[in-house]
């Protein structure tokens, strides 16, 4: 479970949380007048991506579009630009983190709201892992707003969505307001405009829900994104042990991974979530990879040791 929540160094801003999507949202703005305002926009950008991308609603979007596999089906801006995003990441992560794990997802019991999949009353009974059939068989046209989805291949974009949500969010209530804004979903945070000195604050651990009153670490950012994907938060037992929603594609399992918690800054909140998730399901190598690619992180293992990427700073609270 995406494992952050924030504070804002300049104590004069303005700030709300609310529950959503089973986890937590978190909204700053740097000026008080901006926070009505900037919360209406928040949930309206909200409520469109839940439309377009939720795999839990019968109504939404790409479950319409599923019922009609191998037909070429026009997509709305918003599923238009959350499907562009998930297969961007995919082919940047070398489909670590792939958009076609859904039957997988399902497979071990992630088939509801996680709420839902922890008050089952006994354990699901798994039908065995399913491999990712690749996200390279979506024929997508980005600039047509066409996609053509093969049959036998599902969709699961709650990898992507949430933090593309905090990314348009955080640029949204920038551009209208003119100020300085942090949303943050789950473990996504997405910063926008110009903020208070000398930055957000943001406090860091395993879950979100805890770590701002218990910080493993806490950070500073200016712009950008912050994620941290983890596997302590949603759990549920199935008949063939405790599963996590994390998946390695190239499995249809959980990774078999050293890592428990990474916490990846980036340009955007998609970006570090992408890398975050992808550094758990590939294991050992993360930290190589990590470093190649510039991106500054925080990797704490099973057993509780912590390793520090690419100018990730040392410290209880310091500027990353």
């Amino acid at each position: 479970m995406e494992a952050i929540r924030t504070s804002p160094a300049d104590r004069q801003a303005t700030r709300v949380d609310f529950e959503i999507w089973s986890t937590t949202a978190t909204l700053v703005v740097t000026d008080a007048r901006d926070l009505d305002r900037a919360r209406a926009e928040l949930d309206a950008e909200l409520a469109a991506m839940d439309l377009a991308c939720s795999r839990f609603r019968p109504d939404s979007e790409i479950n319409r579009l599923l019922r009609t596999p191998g037909v070429e089906v026009e997509l709305s801006p918003v599923l238009n630009d959350a499907l562009t995003a998930a297969l961007r990441l995919a082919r940047a992560t070398d489909h670590l983190v792939d958009p076609t794990v859904a039957a997988a997802v399902i497979a071990l019991g992630y088939d509801r709201d996680i709420r839902q999949v922890r008050d089952r009353e006994l354990p699901f009974v798994t039908c065995g892992p399913l491999a990712a059939p690749g996200a390279w068989l979506v024929d997508h046209d980005r600039e047509a707003h066409t996609v053509t989805v093969p049959v036998g291949v599902g969709l699961d974009l709650g990898a992507t969505a949430k933090p593309l949500a905090a990314d348009r969010a955080a640029a949204r209530i920038a551009a209208v307001t003119g100020g300085g804004v942090l949303v943050g979903l789950g473990g996504d945070i997405a910063v926008a405009g110009e903020p208070a000195e000398p930055g957000w604050t943001i406090a860091v651990g395993d879950d979100h829900r805890t770590s701002e009153t218990r910080p493993d670490v806490t950070v500073t950012i200016r712009d950008g994104g912050l994620a941290t994907s983890s596997v302590m938060g949603r759990r549920w037992p199935t008949s063939r042990g405790e599963r996590h929603h994390l998946i390695d594609p190239r499995t249809g399992d959980n990774p078999d991974s050293p890592w428990r918690t990474v916490s990846v800054t980036a340009r955007s909140a998609a970006e570090a979530n992408a890398a975050a998730t992808a550094a758990i399901i590939l294991g050992d190598r993360a930290p190589a990879w990590l470093a190649e690619l510039g991106l500054p992180a925080r990797l704490v293992a099973l057993d509780g040791e912590t390793r520090r990427i690419a100018g990730w700073p040392a410290g209880p609270a310091v500027a990353a």
